[in-house]
């Protein structure tokens, strides 16, 4: 597994807030942080890339945004800020020696966090970073491979996988306030502690999940359910709206 991430910007603190109140951000511990998160990637088994921090783009850390990768190409995205559309240039570099590339163009709008793959089926949320045009593109570009494009509906939260992430092969982690449980149907569903409103984002690798160590009661029952959890402290780049999942880009290194 391929895990390409980049190092922390030194402008970080001018992030891109939406439903977040700002807060003081310490840079040098958000870098140590993603040195840890980095590490534990590596620990589970994921050959890790990292790209070098980008000063003019504070949420560059964010490299899932700017990317969709499946089996068979990846897909540059178009973020819905328009201060991010630039981060993607050095990431498609990365990406060039291990899928062919492919483009979400304008009108339409897409950020990978909105993204979440099963399978074969793709759900991407309907948000205020990604529209319509977007989740049509990537219908158009992933048809050809057999995947099914779904778009879903989200509220009060930033991208799709702040509500909903793939905890096994068939259940999800879902935040029912900001994502209709209805869409997940056909998954078994983990819901996360009401006390604990940001714990749907995990990030799957293997059969171990890699989550935020602030969320001790949905931790509890996801271990509950059975499953293998890695904590990691990513309290600082939570302050920038950040997450575990958008801080890398995950794929097999074979293409197929």
């Amino acid at each position: 597994m391929i895990a390409i991430t980049r190092e922390v910007s030194p402008t970080l603190a001018a992030c891109q807030l939406t439903h977040v109140e700002r807060a003081p951000i310490d840079v040098a511990r958000a870098g140590a942080q993603h040195d840890d998160y980095r590490a534990a990637l590596a620990s589970l088994g994921c050959r890790v890339v990292t790209l070098a921090a980008e000063p003019d783009f504070p949420d560059a850390v964010f490299v899932e945004d700017v990317a969709v990768v499946v089996d068979e190409v990846a897909v540059m995205t178009r973020p819905g800020a328009p201060s991010r559309r630039a981060e993607g240039a050095r990431v498609a570099d990365a990406l060039s020696p291990f899928r062919p590339l492919l483009h979400i163009d304008a009108p339409g709008m897409l950020d990978g966090g909105d993204v979440l793959r099963i399978d074969r089926d793709v759900f991407v949320g309907r948000s205020q970073r990604s529209n319509d045009a977007g989740i049509a593109q990537l219908r158009t570009l992933l048809a050809p491979f057999g995947y099914t494009v779904h778009a879903v509906q989200t509220r009060d939260c930033l991208h799709l996988k702040s509500a909903v992430t793939q905890v096994a092969e068939r259940t999800v982690l879902l935040q029912s306030a900001w994502v209709d449980r209805a869409a997940f149907d056909v998954y078994d569903v983990v819901e996360i502690d009401p006390g604990e409103p940001h714990a749907a984002n995990v990030l799957r690798i293997g059969e171990t999940l890699l989550m935020p160590s602030c969320f001790p009661r949905t931790h509890q029952r996801l271990e509950v359910a059975g499953l293998r959890v890695v904590v990691v402290d990513v309290s600082e780049l939570q302050k920038a709206e950040g997450a575990v999942t958008c801080c890398s880009i995950l794929f097999a290194a074979e293409q197929c």
